[in-house]
């Protein structure tokens, strides 16, 4: 119903569009300040060059030129042309100017310059119209494209994190361990967030911030005695958006990373720090030992997928950093925040 009521519209613009483009043509080529009053020879003279721009228009672009028959389509171009110059000096100048004009033919050549800029008007514009129109439906369907993808990537994120703080979970059940309800109570508050409060593509930075503390308490129930996570962050006064979820695969694959190389002298620095042009610069330090298989921690699923939604929703607005050393992985990531509150 809405594309029958789009198309509808289209269809009602482009008919004006046209019935002006005619009206405004055809005073062009009927003035003449000796003879101020519009004659019967003119109207069906332009009548002429109307019906030939028409069949041009909407019979031979559409069937032939838009589909690459480039060939039939100067055929039966070569054929319309040639209609109205036949239909012009050997009908209409006979019947309108039987003394004058009508007597002779005055050549092929002098035909076309005489018949050719008033074609080449009337199917310019509609072939610069068409243009126009696919040019929309391109962005129109890139834009649709883009979102779906977004959503599609930001769709992977909660079941990638489900799954690992429930192996998480079940660990510390099995153990009968007394940090079993604080763990169920922070992942309660993180997928609340996650389900409920980012389904917008932009959140406020503030809130963003929170519920990475948030991620980053439950995930330090993982290291336990074994290290020390840092978490600062100055966002005080903060108006901006962020995409959600950005930064929240940097920390979740820090603490991946350590947990998985280390038993012991686990080492986790988060720090968040926006400038007073809005800018966010954001940091994730962790330590690991490269003697281990991490390989497939810092490649994962998580980290391209963020890659791929910074490119989608900061285009030329961010700059990321990922280095690895001996015993050290940092992320530095630089983004231009969005105005703004929810």
């Amino acid at each position: 119903m809405g594309r029958a009521l789009t198309l509808n519209k289209d269809f009602r613009a482009e008919v004006f569009f046209q019935v002006l483009l005619h009206v405004v043509l055809f005073l062009f080529f009927s003035f003449d300040k000796n003879q101020p009053r519009i004659q019967t020879y003119q109207v069906v003279f332009f009548l002429n060059y109307a019906i030939g721009a028409l069949l041009i228009n909407y019979v031979l672009l559409p069937r032939f030129f838009y589909r690459k028959k480039y060939l039939l389509f100067f055929l039966f171009l070569i054929l319309i042309v040639s209609g109205i110059i036949l239909a012009e000096e050997f009908v209409l100048e006979r019947i309108y100017f039987p003394d004058t004009r009508g007597k002779h033919f005055p050549g092929i050549i002098f035909s076309l310059l005489d018949v050719m800029p008033m074609i080449i008007i009337l199917a310019g514009f509609k072939f610069a119209w068409d243009a126009s129109k696919k040019q929309q439906e391109l962005e129109t369907l890139n834009a649709m494209i883009k979102e779906s993808e977004l959503q599609y990537l930001k769709s992977q994120i909660n079941p990638h994190f489900l799954f690992n703080n429930l192996n998480n979970l079940y660990s510390y059940a099995i153990e009968n361990s007394p940090k079993t309800p604080s763990i169920i109570l922070e992942l309660s508050a993180v997928l609340r967030y996650m389900l409920y409060d980012c389904k917008e593509n932009f959140v406020p930075l503030t809130k963003e911030i929170e519920h990475l503390r948030n991620f980053t308490r439950l995930s330090e129930l993982q290291i336990e005695n074994r290290g020390k996570v840092e978490f600062w962050a100055n966002t005080s006064g903060s108006g901006y958006q962020i995409a959600p979820l950005i930064l929240n695969v940097f920390v979740e694959n820090a603490f991946k990373h350590s947990t998985a190389s280390q038993s012991e002298n686990i080492s986790i620095a988060i720090d968040i720090e926006v400038t007073s042009t809005g800018l966010l610069q954001f940091q994730c330090l962790n330590s690991f030992r490269p003697q281990t298989n991490t390989d497939d921690l810092s490649k994962g699923i998580g980290l391209e997928n963020v890659k791929k939604r910074l490119q989608l929703i900061y285009p030329n607005a961010h700059t990321l950093s990922i280095q690895e050393t001996d015993s050290l992985y940092s992320v530095n990531l630089t983004l231009a925040l969005k105005e703004g509150s929810i």
